[in-house]
């Protein structure tokens, strides 16, 4: 009896083994007309997922090149995950635009990012997300733009960047520009949308001691961003929802830091209900539209528990939204225009005939939107380092793109910002050279492109209401930074061909570790404040 049962034991095994050689070696052809770089039925892309990892993007740029229709379909192992990535125009305009409502956010992406987005505007889909974008739309308007230039960017330019540079430029010090921009964009972000100021950015470059609970709240906000995106990226998410059930690893640690972050939230929001007068900020809009009886908000979170959920997760969308998109911008702008000195001297020449006097901090909404080179080199830099490099959407119901690709219903439809950047059917064979003039026509003014070639704001009805407020704080930033200060870059540097700094996969596109860099008071302006 025991060696029947070690025959079929062994019959077993053999069985098994040839069925996964047969899909491992022989392939079987697919029906799908789609372009599958790793058509493995088994493993699909794991194993060359695993061995680009370190340069995702680079890799899927190099994949999205070569396919015939700049699409191609991607494969999980196991057939655990299925879907589509694409560089290609017509199909970023398809997803984000013609066919918007089939493609949504899915539980792919809203379950990778629940415990840090929640139902907040990024994370969720349908009533709830338009009824949050418009109630959001109200402050971005141009009355709006001009006060957060003159009442917010300026004073904190004049009051703590530029003070902070001065200090570095005196003393020879070198700074992490990166650090430095990203404390600068977060107290921006939550005085102009919280009507709170962190103060995380000194201009004596201390540690922030005496505010422990934004610190600590930066501090938390990052490492949970990190492990969210990790999710995201996981090839095998049941391995981090295992890890999450038994509460170990890097899942530990995110329940720690969204401890701090809900608590740092819910600090903000009970500050706003007492205040005696009503501030005219962005949170301030979500919670009066919450309170409204008659209102829609009010009738979905009927439960304060709910509400102040709710608002919770207001305020961590809009910290993701400004804190890390605009210093992203700006690192890149500031590392591409030292590697490319002919383009930083036409932007300080810009902004010098623009700018009347020595006072950069009279630079005003007006000013700033007069200097159409300064825009085309930050769009420039966006172009080649979008701060967000890939969105994904999943697909509700079958589908076939503008490119005859054949999507299935539940599949997650990916586009790539990065990959487009680097793509010579969409930018030509510069694609992959910093060239600003790329954006202006024969008069030297400002012209744009169709957003599905540039969707680095996104696209469609979920166009980034930001952009213009970001824009305006990338200008203003740039404007007072290069009028005063020359930027030596001490990374990316070196003999021949200068190389581009690592980057980080996260939500954001950062420079991997610290972006070092020594200030320089410009000759010409160095009697300035």
């Amino acid at each position: 009896m025991e060696a029947t049962n070690l025959t079929y034991l062994t019959l077993s095994i053999s069985i098994l083994t040839s069925f996964i050689l047969y899909l491992l070696l022989l392939r079987p052809p697919t029906k799908s007309r789609n372009h599958c770089p790793f058509p493995n039925p088994l493993l699909g892309n794991l194993v060359p997922f695993l061995r680009n990892r370190h340069r995702f993007l680079d890799w899927a740029s190099d994949l999205l090149s070569t396919s015939p229709t700049a699409t191609i379909e991607v494969r999980g192992p196991l057939g655990l995950s299925r879907g589509v990535g694409t560089a290609n125009p017509l199909v970023v305009d398809h997803l984000l635009r013609f066919n918007f409502s089939n493609y949504v956010k899915g539980d792919r992406t809203s379950t990778a990012l629940s415990d840090l987005l929640g139902n907040g505007i990024f994370n969720a889909d349908g009533h709830l997300w338009a009824l949050q974008r418009k109630t959001a739309s109200r402050e971005f308007t141009t009355r709006s733009l001009k006060s957060f230039i003159t009442d917010v960017v300026r004073s904190q330019l004049r009051n703590r960047l530029l003070p902070l540079l001065s200090a570095a430029a005196d003393t020879g010090e070198l700074l992490d520009l990166q650090d430095v921009l990203r404390r600068f964009s977060f107290d921006n972000l939550c005085t102009i949308a919280f009507g709170t100021d962190p103060f995380s950015l000194h201009h004596d470059n201390s540690q922030h001691q005496s505010h422990g609970q934004h610190y600590s709240f930066f501090q938390a906000f990052d490492e949970a961003v990190e492990i969210s995106s990790a999710r995201l990226l996981s090839p095998v998410p049941w391995v981090w929802k295992a890890k999450k059930f038994f509460n170990i690893g890097s899942e530990r640690r995110l329940r720690g830091a969204i401890k701090l972050i809900d608590d740092y939230a819910m600090h903000i929001t009970a500050l706003k209900e007492e205040e005696e007068v009503k501030k005219q900020d962005l949170l301030s809009r979500f919670m009066s539209a919450i309170e409204e009886e008659d209102s829609e908000l009010c009738a979905m979170f009927k439960d304060k528990k709910e509400k102040r959920k709710f608002l919770r997760d207001t305020v961590i969308s809009f910290v993701l939204a400004g804190k890390d998109s605009t210093s992203s911008g700006l690192t890149w702008f500031f590392w591409l225009l030292a590697v490319n000195p002919r383009c930083e001297k036409r932007v300080h020449q810009e902004i010098s005939q623009l700018v009347e006097g020595e006072e950069e901090d009279e630079l005003g909404y007006d000013e700033l939107k007069g200097m159409h080179y300064l825009h085309a080199a930050i769009t420039e830099a966006l172009r080649l380092y979008p701060p967000v490099p890939i969105d994904s959407r999943v697909a509700a119901a079958d589908d076939v793109l503008p490119d005859g690709t054949r999507v299935k219903a539940g599949w997650f439809a990916d586009y790539s910002a990065y990959a487009m950047a680097r793509n010579e059917r969409v930018w030509g064979k510069d694609c992959c050279e910093f060239v600003p003039e790329r954006w202006l026509d024969g008069k030297g003014e400002f012209v744009g492109v169709e957003t599905a070639s540039f969707p680095v704001f996104h696209a469609g009805p979920r166009t980034c209401l930001g952009r213009e407020m970001a824009y305006m704080q990338m200008k203003a930033v740039a404007a007072a930074v290069l009028r005063r200060f020359e930027v030596e870059v001490l990374v990316g540097s070196g003999g021949g061909e200068v190389a581009p700094p690592p980057y980080e996969m996260s939500l954001t596109l950062r420079m991997k570790g610290a972006f070092t860099v020594r200030v320089r008071r410009r000759v010409e302006t160095s009697s300035a404040r």
